[in-house]
């Protein structure tokens, strides 16, 4: 008769607990912070690219209210206020909404038509092209991270794995 030998299924007992520790992970929770850590990226990307406006110095305004804009005028980092924000789940996604509150926001970003000759006091002069073509500073950083991001989620995941299966 055959001998089958002997077995140790320690390990095997040792993975199957690791596994019923990553089942029991709060993953919605993983997938929030990793969503606020992607919208923190893109603030911290988009609020430098953000242009100044430039006003005549006797006007006596001074440029910087549409980069405010993205932490809501709050004079907190990119990263803090990202915290703050909410994530809504919807099916397997989870949404974040990064918006810049500044009325001109999206004709800055897109561009817009004026009308040539026509005196704007703010700046003290007269407009000369019909068409001012948009900055793209929202697009230009939204391209950016999503070609860092799935790195960044790798290394995400890989550190969660990491965590469960050496801890």
């Amino acid at each position: 008769m055959a001998r089958w030998g002997k077995a140790d299924f320690d390990q095997l007992k040792d993975l199957q607990e690791r596994l019923q520790k990553l089942q029991q992970t709060d993953l919605d929770k993983f997938c929030t912070d990793t969503s606020k850590e992607l919208a923190a990226r893109l603030l911290a990307l988009v609020i430098p690219r953000t242009p100044l406006g430039v006003y005549p110095k006797e006007t006596g305004k001074n440029g910087g209210t549409l980069r405010r804009g993205w932490t809501a005028g709050k004079d907190t980092s990119p990263r803090a206020y990202a915290k703050g924000l909410s994530v809504e789940k919807s099916g397997s996604y989870y949404i974040i909404r990064v918006i810049n509150p500044v009325r001109y926001a999206s004709y800055v970003e897109f561009g817009h038509r004026q009308t040539p000759g026509r005196f704007v006091p703010a700046i003290g002069k007269r407009l000369k092209k019909g068409w001012v073509k948009g900055q793209f500073f929202l697009t230009l950083s939204e391209e950016e991270l999503d070609s860092r991001t799935p790195a960044l989620l790798q290394k995400r995941v890989d550190k969660l794995l990491r965590d469960i299966f050496n801890g």
